[in-house]
């Protein structure tokens, strides 16, 4: 009940002209695939999708390039080594508008700390949030600060789970510290990491707090991804397009699903291998 029937009012918005008053009394008109026209014809359906594959691509690149060099650092087990990783999981924990509002205060042109730390070695300001150049970047490095710390605690149990018998072994064959890495614990890690790339490629796709609260999608939509359109037509304006604002979730939906299915066929492949 809670899965499909918000999954069905969503394509049921998208296939009808529905306003504000048809939307309350229910009287929409059906109009098929109409709406997903206007949106392929929207001049904004272009840059939304480029920024989407952009935010996702190099948050996820970073996110998991970081949180896998800090999960093998954390699994030699030293002193403080518990209390740090804690210290870490703090992203993660905090509230995403307290998180969002944070990066916009260091961010921020005139009083931000980032500028002041840049002026203190001879660099200009930068307008992190108000720069069409630098937008879409700050909302990024603010997103793969928040994502580190999933990627950490997971692939750090995927670490532990390995014996330690195969690298024990690996050492006695002569096998260097990075080649024990490369060709023992990597591919060892690689259902781990699998699992770890489609849930962060899902949570990416949908990421709208943070790119609202700290630019709105702009400025001049060059920070709008698809989340954030779709929020912006269904509820952003006096009059909403209900229609259209569906149509463009309904496309994220698909798009993670297709990488859903992509993995899932790969696992199979896999096992029968």
């Amino acid at each position: 009940m809670f899965y499909v029937y918000p999954l069905y009012r969503n394509v049921d918005l998208s296939l009808r002209n529905y306003t504000v008053r048809s939307f309350v009394q229910g009287d929409a008109p059906f109009t098929g695939f109409a709406n997903y026209a206007k949106v392929f014809a929207d001049a904004t359906f272009g840059p939304a999708l480029w920024h989407t594959v952009v935010f996702t691509v190099v948050s996820l690149a970073f996110q998991f390039t970081i949180g896998l060099a800090l999960a093998v650092f954390f699994s030699r087990n030293f002193r403080l080594s518990a209390t740090l990783r804690a210290l870490f999981l703090v992203p993660w924990l905090l509230p995403l508008i307290v998180s969002a509002s944070t990066w916009s205060w260091m961010l921020n042109s005139e009083s931000g700390v980032v500028n002041a730390a840049l002026s203190w070695v001879g660099v200009g300001p930068v307008n992190w949030l108000t720069s069409p150049d630098w937008s879409l970047w700050s909302v990024t490095i603010a997103n793969i600060w928040i994502g580190i710390p999933f990627n950490l605690v997971v692939l750090y149990s995927g670490l532990q789970a390995i014996p330690s018998h195969i690298h024990e072994a690996a050492a006695l064959d002569g096998a260097s510290g990075w080649q024990r890495f490369w060709r023992v614990t990597f591919p060892l890690l690689r259902p781990v990491s699998a699992i770890t790339l489609l849930l962060g490629l899902v949570y990416t796709l949908k990421v709208f707090d943070i790119i609202w609260i700290m630019t709105k999608g702009g400025p001049s939509d060059a920070s709008t991804t698809l989340a954030t359109w779709s929020y912006r037509l269904g509820f952003g304006n006096l009059l909403p397009s209900f229609g259209p604002g569906a149509a463009v979730g309904n496309l994220l939906i698909v798009i993670a699903l297709v990488f859903g299915l992509v993995y899932i066929r790969t696992q199979r492949k896999q096992g029968a291998a």
